[in-house]
């Protein structure tokens, strides 16, 4: 490896020769520039664009898919410590100039995964298992990041080669439909699946495996059966792909908010998590919800103390009030969600002052709280809840799948919780709100509101904005815009 990467100092060399002129010093070519001719040579070389590409999906994980995926929601409210311009995203008054996160870091993660897809079929691998489970992730990455992007600003630019020059013309591009951006994605899915091996998963399942390409395949196919107009067949392909995660080695963990501790990563309910360890990333969205250093009152109760323990973070958002009020107290994931911080006054009154996360705390090493668990894109829990969805959509009873849920919340107290099949819509109502119970604060809630419908009707700050569809879409921001000539502005921003 080191003969082809040799560096050469052109001071160094000019102190050698003595006898060489300046031009000649000025005319040494220099041997140090790695091309993509160069690099991608061995299995090792696979193995580290493998890993650049999952650094760069841990970029967009730190915040920006929390963004994407629940910030317009009802979920977050504003917090102590201002805003940091994070209401713009809850109240929807996001704008071309205020976008929010744009998609260029999610394009730079859709070319580690197409050079992988171009270059390491012509590899030598120790086995072609490893060569098809190499190329498999790379397909199964490029389909998910097409479906955030696609969930998030409709047209895109289709790029399934990597740029790796400065062509103006294949550099810049106009968005395709919709429905060819999902005619990608499924078919991405699908060359994923052929390739897996097996149904196992990676130590700490933090990459992609054949049962977590399976839920994105549930989530697909159930987001064009409901946006697409897919219908009866979209609705029977998520089952089965649900069915199929159902094989794998999955369960539901007993204890709810074990699941989120930094200590318990990568257990047999994640299907597909972006990994964090202390001291190998930066703190995570998690870190604006909790609280800052010096703020938890003298007169807080002591509970409190004892759950905040080590404050961090900076709270500039935090649970809604209109969502925390939705937790009954007999449920486990209430407490395994966030905790709700009272003080006590001079004549014993609780007062509330603030909600902090309990899912997602980090670790506490040297005194300093650090935010570094890892963000869960996929779990058991969040596919039986795909999968009731899709039989509810399919006239079938979604009740076992519900019950298993609501079972691990709600333990000994099951029987008064217990759900009933009735109409489809009864039923989509308490899948939705399910969904919000179980999957809070994982970036999932907007996309939820989105595929049932409901964004206008469950959103405050949408309730009276109904008809106005282009809101449910993010607007292209200016930085993109400047950067791509032949990109438009969605309508209505």
């Amino acid at each position: 490896m080191k003969s082809r990467y040799k560096l050469f100092s052109g001071l160094l060399l000019g102190l050698l020769i003595s006898t060489s002129s300046c031009t000649d010093q000025l005319n040494v070519e220099p041997t140090s520039v790695i091309t993509n001719a160069s690099f991608w040579k061995t299995e090792d070389d696979a193995k580290g664009g493998l890993n650049g590409m999952y650094v760069k999906l841990r970029n967009e994980a730190l915040l920006n898919l929390f963004i994407y995926g629940e910030g317009r929601s009802e979920v977050m409210q504003k917090s102590l410590a201002g805003t940091l311009d994070y209401d713009r995203f809850y109240l929807n008054t996001i704008s071309q100039a205020g976008a929010g996160p744009d998609w260029i870091g999610l394009y730079s993660a859709v070319n580690a995964a197409n050079l992988i897809l171009k270059y390491a079929p012509t590899i030598t691998f120790s086995s072609e298992s490893a060569k098809n489970t190499t190329i498999a992730q790379a397909y199964a990455m490029r389909a998910y990041l097409y479906f955030v992007m696609v969930r998030t600003w409709g047209d895109l630019p289709l790029r399934t080669l990597p740029t790796e020059g400065y062509d103006p013309e294949t550099t810049f591009i106009e968005r395709s439909p919709v429905a060819d951006v999902f005619k990608l994605i499924k078919e991405d899915i699908e060359k994923a699946l052929q390739l897996f091996p097996d149904n196992n998963f990676t130590n700490g399942r933090s990459m992609w495996s054949k049962p977590s390409v399976n839920a994105l395949k549930a989530d697909v196919y159930l987001w064009t059966g409901k946006r697409l107009n897919g219908g009866q067949a979209d609705f029977t392909t998520a089952l089965a792909a649900c069915d199929e995660v159902g094989k794998a080695d999955v369960s539901l963990l007993a204890d709810y908010a074990s699941l989120f501790k930094y200590t318990n990563k990568g257990s047999k309910e994640i299907l597909m998590s972006v990994g964090f360890r202390y001291l190998e990333a930066t703190d995570n969205y998690f870190n604006n919800i909790y609280m800052a250093v010096g703020v938890l009152p003298a007169n807080a109760e002591a509970i409190s103390k004892t759950i905040v323990g080590v404050s961090g973070g900076n709270n500039v958002w935090e649970p809604s009030a209109l969502v925390r009020n939705q937790f009954s107290v007999d449920d486990q994931r209430r407490a395994g969600t966030f905790h709700e911080v009272y003080t006590t006054g001079a004549n014993g009154a609780r007062n509330y002052f603030i909600s902090v996360q309990t899912k997602g705390q980090g670790t506490v090493e040297g005194g300093v709280r650090f935010f570094v668990d890892d963000i869960i894109l996929y779990r058991y829990a969040d596919v039986l809840l795909l999968k009731a969805e899709a039989k509810n959509a399919l006239g079938q009873d979604p009740s076992t799948e519900m019950n298993l849920i609501r079972q691990r919340a709600y333990g000994t107290k099951f029987d008064a919780y217990k759900f009933v099949n009735g109409t489809k819509e009864a039923n989509d109502a308490a899948i939705l709100k399910e969904r919000l119970l179980e999957l809070m604060l994982e970036g999932k809630r907007w996309w939820d509101l989105v595929r049932f419908g409901k964004a206008f009707d469950i959103v405050p700050s949408l309730q009276a904005q109904k008809g106005k569809d282009y809101l449910l879409l993010f607007p292209i921001s200016s930085n993109v815009l400047s950067l791509e000539p032949k990109i438009k502005q969605n309508p209505g921003y």
